[in-house]
């Protein structure tokens, strides 16, 4: 993440400074993979289209919490946590800026009653499918 933006973020309490810390960062992705491993065994449908957005959301970001701990960071806010998964390498970088969209989704969810579509929940599921274990490989590193 560019050294201007996390200044910015520090600088609107969206981060705090903190001494890198493996073990939270180590337990975060085990977090994560456990329930993507559990939501992927969730047939989407109507009735929990809500659930398999939120928690494939709340997995990204707690791989990019997880990242920041490792970098020294603790994140107050959604937005670092998703910006830094920015940073991952892939193939196809043009589909990261579906992040931003996921976190925006998740806040409407969450704050205003908003219920993801099918295909939204789909898409974020072909999402992680698709790129999870880049991810996973990435917080890692």
């Amino acid at each position: 993440m560019d050294q201007n933006l996390i200044k910015n973020y520090l600088e609107k309490g969206s981060l705090v400074k903190r001494s890198p810390d493996i073990n939270i960062a180590n337990s975060l992705i085990q977090v994560a993979k456990i329930t993507a491993n559990s939501v992927l065994e969730i047939p989407l449908k109507e009735s929990n289209a809500i659930v398999i957005f939120r928690e494939l959301y709340e997995v990204l970001r707690q791989i990019g919490d997880a990242k920041l701990w490792k970098m020294g960071y603790e994140a107050r806010q959604h937005e670092p946590s998703i910006k830094v998964l920015m940073d991952v390498k892939i193939k196809n970088s043009f589909v990261l800026n579906n992040l931003d969209r996921f976190r925006m989704i998740r806040n409407d969810m969450n704050y205003r009653g908003f219920k993801p579509t099918l295909n939204q929940s789909q898409e974020i599921l072909d999402f992680w499918k698709k790129y999870g274990k880049e991810f996973l490989e990435w917080v890692k590193s």
